[in-house]
Order: structure tokens, then C-alpha cells, then sequence
């Protein structure tokens, strides 16, 4: 038996059907989707062996688990659902990744902001682990750490159950602390760990990642000041190093590769330069070794102008099509150029702030002929910001309209997450937020409603069972339909009317029923 598990949550451990775009409902309040839909259509359980180990598992934890096998500690990631398969009187430290434990995350405050409020699908999956945790504790005396990207959440909310709470990376000091508390010395609630210098200090995963993820880059070197990863050392995983995780991957049957990164056009890069070289190594590399699709989930729109030539390339190669495209996260954050300039300067290098927009516009029009479709965020609600800032940002925004890009743009209030360098600012609420941001919210979201509906095969072509695809096609369709109202009413009471679903509760037998029956007229209404 191991003495050390590892697992987490189910909306971080869970697969979304193979659909990750999916994932985005478990920042729903949780009152709002019924339990049913989540466990058949958008939060399946993960799959286990007959032991209880996991088939596979989020790269977090794949990572963490080799950190703790080469340090010589008898390891077993597990979901959630067969923790009790797992633990047992051998178990020693019991290991939690965490991505929005609390649900204060920039996409969950905004739904459940505008939803009523209440607590979030990845809060309510949080706690239920918790309860699992607290009673498997009970009954082994094992000790408890907590780690992951959504750590600082814990630390300020620290649940009872859990005995340290792990901020960082955990290649340099999660072993000699994993090591204090198998042998029974007393370590600090809150430990800190640093950042490793260099790729040869991150170990290879031993055990296949969900998506067939793989790290290229860890860290950007920027500097917003709004981003929790800004603290990270920028690093460029050799192409050797990548190819050997992609083999573990492919041995368990993955046919698809997803490289971990939070900016593509930054692999190999000096000095924020893109280095068309190296990427396009990485691509036709990972590319020779047989799988069926490349993803990557990060680019940025400075980079994408710079070197248009890299982006097609990069396209060719993961043979992208509008059925097989891509759809990445880009940061396009604000408009105003006072905003700009005081939080995230470097985000437009190597041209200078002023010309944001039209890095913006020149960098999406480069993404969309190369079947790249980017989901902007923007972080909205600094202490300073005005409606005039606010203005800036909805004719930026206006602009991508005009020229019908594809394109989904999501004003996102900006969260002080505790790794940031802004995590002293005071959260975001309701009232606070520019009076502006609900016209910068409709307009965006009527266009995204709009190529949402263009792009539905696309979001769901990775969802294997064709059943559960064609409904969730159907409901997105029909869901369309009628949401289009809600957000012109946030934008006509200036998000008062979000208020009124704070009662609404459809994970009641009641709810649960009259949600059922929604399901069947939206699966089989001509």
C-alpha cells in the first residue's frame, strides 16, 4: 500500500467527457445545474484500475507524483470517487491539487456573480472531498497537505481537515517535507516552495496525463501584475524531455497531445523574441510521433503579430481546420492606456502600449486564417478603473466586432489571487464594479453567443461518446436561445437583476425533474 496519496477534487480531476471547454459549467452555482447533468454530461467520475489507482490524471499531479517516486516514496494518484480503495493504515500524507477550491477563480466569481451568488460547483466538489477526507482521516490518522495553483484560497479559508497548506512548485521542497512528516516531526501550516532554475530540475511523469498534456513552458516572463504566475521562472522544456513524456502518454492510448503553456510563441524564446526555430521543431517533433491532434491552451497576441509566419507553420503541422481548430486563451485585459501601463506594461513587447489595439486586431486576424480562434479575457474592476477606462475597452472590443473575427471575449473581473502582486487589492463585488462594465458584458457576450453557435462541433469534437455529444450540441443551441435576455437585463439594471435567481434551486427533486424534462424536449424537439 502507498504511503503517500494523491488526488484531488472532481472538477480538477474529472475529464468533462472529453470535452475540457466543458469543464467552464463547473463554475456554475451549484444550485443552478443539477447534479445529474454533471455527472453524466460535464463532470464524469474519472476512471480507476481495479485497485483504485488512476488511468489518468491531471498533469499536476502526474508531476507531483514524479517528484515523490524519484525522491523514493511509494505513490498512488487516485480519484476522488476510490480514495477508500486506496488509504489505508499504510498512508501517511494524503496530498490534495487544488485549481478554484473556494470558487473565487476570475471565470467562477463572474458566473456565480451574475447567477445569485452562492456557492460554485468547484467550492461544493471542494467540500465534498473535504467530508470524505475528514472521516478517511479519522479512521487512519494520516496527515493532510494542500497544494496546486488554488492554494492561496485555502490559506486564507484554511478548512479544518487540512494540516499544511503548499504554495508553489513542489520539485525542490515537497520531498524533505513530505519526508518531516512521514517521520513524524512537527512542520509549518504554510510552506513556500521555490522555483526551479532550470529544466533539469523538473522530473519526467511516469504515469499517463488526461489530454495527453505536456509541459513546454512554465512561467512567462512579462510581469502582469494581475497574474499569479508572474512569480515563476521562465523555463523551455528541451524538445528531448518532451518527446519522452509524449511517449508515456501515447503507450496508454492518448492520441492527442496537449502542451502545457502559458504562451506557445514563448518556447525556445529569448528575451520575449519568438524563436521560430525551436517552435516549429516542437511541433513537427511531437508531431512525427503519431498523434492525432496538437493542442496548446495559451498564445499571446504580441507574439502571434510579431511572427505571423510561426503561426501558420504551427497550424499546417497540427493540420488545424475550422472543425479541428484550436481555441486558446489570450489575455486582452483592457483597452484604457492607463490600465495598461500600471499593471502590465511588457504585455504589448515589443511594440509600446500604445498600440494595443492594433497588436490586437492584426494578431487575431493572423490566428483566425490559421483556424486559431482565441478566447480573450479581460480583467475588469481595478481599484482605479472608470467608466472612461471602461469605454476604452469596449471600443477595442467593438473593433474585433467589426471586423467579425472569430473570437469569444470574456470580461472577467480581476481577482487579487494570492500569488499576484496585487493580491492585497480588495475582491471585486457588484456594486463596486464601473457602471460601464455592463454594456462592455452584453456586447461581448452577444457576440460570443454568436460564435459559439458557428463553433459547436469544434468545442466538442474530443467528446467520444456520440450520444452525449449530439445532446450537448443540442443543448447549447437551444440553451442559446433563450439566454441572450438575461445578459440584456444585467445590462439594463446595471446587474441588479442577478439578484433574483439567488432563491433558485434546481438540484431539489423538483428542479431535478422539471430539468429532466427540459433535457428530453432539447434532445429529441425537431
Amino acid at each position: 500500500m502507498s504511503e503517500v496519496v494523491l488526488t484531488a477534487d472532481r472538477g480538477s480531476f474529472t475529464d468533462y467527457g472529453g470535452g475540457s471547454a466543458l469543464g467552464y459549467v463547473a463554475c456554475m452555482p451549484h444550485r443552478l445545474v443539477p447534479r445529474l447533468f454533471m455527472d453524466k454530461f460535464f463532470t464524469p467520475p474519472a476512471t480507476a484500475d481495479e485497485n483504485g489507482r488512476a488511468i489518468l490524471a491531471p498533469y499536476a499531479l502526474r508531476k507531483v507524483e514524479a517528484t515523490l517516486v524519484n525522491a523514493g516514496f511509494n505513490t498512488c494518484v487516485s480519484p476522488p470517487e476510490k480514495l477508500e480503495k486506496v488509504v489505508s493504515q499504510s498512508t501517511k500524507v494524503l496530498g490534495v491539487t487544488v485549481h478554484d477550491p473556494m470558487g473565487v477563480e476570475p471565470v467562477t466569481f463572474k458566473l456565480t456573480m451574475l447567477f445569485g451568488g452562492g456557492k460554485s460547483w468547484t467550492a461544493k466538489y471542494f467540500e465534498e472531498l473535504g467530508d470524505k477526507i475528514r472521516r478517511l482521516k479519522q479512521m487512519y490518522g494520516f496527515r493532510t497537505l494542500v497544494g496546486g495553483p488554488g492554494a492561496w484560497q485555502v490559506q486564507r479559508e484554511r478548512p479544518d481537515w487540512v494540516d499544511v497548506v503548499f504554495i508553489g512548485h513542489a520539485e525542490l521542497d515537497l520531498p524533505p517535507l513530505i519526508n518531516s512528516i512521514v517521520s513524524g516531526k512537527d512542520v509549518p501550516r504554510v510552506v513556500f516552495g521555490r522555483n526551479p532554475r532550470s529544466a533539469d530540475e523538473i522530473p519526467l511523469i511516469v504515469n499517463p496525463a488526461r489530454f495527453g498534456e505536456v509541459q513546454v513552458t512554465r512561467g512567462c516572463p512579462r510581469g502582469c501584475q494581475f497574474c499569479s504566475i508572474t512569480p515563476d521562472s521562465f523555463i523551455t522544456i528541451p524538445v528531448e524531455t518532451v518527446l519522452k513524456e509524449v511517449e508515456v502518454n501515447l503507450r496508454a492510448g492518448q492520441t492527442r497531445v496537449d502542451l502545457v503553456t502559458d504562451d506557445i510563441l514563448l518556447y525556445g524564446a529569448q528575451r520575449l523574441r519568438v524563436n521560430h526555430e525551436a517552435v516549429t521543431k516542437l511541433f513537427s517533433e511531437v508531431k512525427k510521433m503519431g498523434v492525432e491532434s496538437i493542442g496548446f491552451p495559451h498564445i499571446s497576441a504580441p507574439a502571434v503579430r510579431e511572427s505571423p509566419r510561426t503561426v501558420r507553420t504551427m497550424s499546417e503541422i497540427a493540420g488545424y481546420s475550422h472543425d479541428r481548430a484550436n481555441a486558446p486563451v489570450v489575455g486582452l485585459e483592457t483597452g484604457s492606456l492607463k490600465i495598461f501601463n500600471k499593471y502590465m506594461r511588457a504585455k504589448s513587447f515589443p511594440w509600446e502600449p500604445a498600440q494595443w489595439k492594433d497588436v490586437v486586431l492584426d494578431a487575431t486576424a493572423v490566428m483566425n486564417e490559421s483556424h486559431i480562434y482565441p478566447c480573450y479575457t479581460m480583467t475588469i474592476g481595478y481599484p482605479e478603473e472608470t467608466d472612461d477606462d471602461v469605454q476604452a475597452s469596449i471600443n477595442l472590443v467593438q473593433s474585433i466586432i467589426d471586423h467579425d473575427y472569430t473570437a469569444w471575449i470574456f470580461p472577467l473581473p480581476v481577482i487579487p489571487m494570492g500569488t499576484s502582486r496585487i493580491r492585497d487589492n480588495p475582491m471585486p463585488a457588484l456594486e463596486r464594479l464601473p457602471q460601464a462594465y455592463w454594456d462592455l458584458l452584453y456586447m461581448s457576450w452577444k457576440y460570443d453567443l454568436k460564435v459559439t453557435r458557428s463553433l459547436v462541433p469544434t468545442l466538442t469534437w474530443g467528446m467520444q461518446n456520440r450520444f452525449v455529444r449530439w445532446v450537448v450540441q443540442n443543448m447549447i443551441d437551444r440553451i442559446f436561445n433563450q439566454i441572450e435576455w438575461v445578459f440584456s437585463e444585467l445590462k439594463q439594471t446595471r446587474g441588479r437583476s442577478s439578484l433574483k435567481y439567488k432563491d433558485l434551486n434546481l438540484n431539489t427533486t423538483l428542479g431535478v425533474i422539471k430539468s429532466v424534462y427540459w433535457l428530453l424536449r432539447v434532445a429529441f424537439k425537431p
